[in-house]
């Protein structure tokens, strides 16, 4: 089970931390991404971090504003979003597959998702 919460409204240029904790599996070998989808628009990776944390990936669209992080002692992890726009502003869901060991920016195989969380950004 997937549990993301820390969403909301904010300000363009506002920060927020999403977490995203994770209950059942074997969370330290997985790799966890975050996805996020606006009204109309398809679902979307917005980043993701391997098993360890050693290797992140990040869409185009939010490199260095967003910082994908993990905590396996507490299996979670979380989506740090700084500098927002209101073009971020989409329902975020978090996911897990198994950790092969590459294509980390693949959006394809992901088996287990939160329920979502909604951040809007005004402008």
């Amino acid at each position: 089970q997937l549990v993301e919460s820390g969403g909301g409204l904010v300000q363009a240029g506002g920060s927020l931390r999403l977490s995203c904790a994770v209950s059942g599996g074997t969370f330290s070998t997985y790799v966890m991404g975050w996805f996020r989808q606006a009204p109309g628009k398809e679902r979307d990776l917005v980043a993701a971090i391997s098993w360890s944390g050693s290797t992140t990936y990040y869409a185009d669209s939010v490199k260095g504003r967003f910082t994908i992080s993990r905590d396996n002692t507490k299996n979670t992890v979380y989506l740090q979003m700084n500098s927002l726009k209101p073009e971020d502003s989409a329902v975020y869901f978090c996911a897990s597959r198994d950790d092969l060991g590459s294509g980390y920016g693949r959006k394809r195989g992901y088996d287990y998702w939160g329920q979502g969380t909604q951040v809007t950004v005004s402008s």
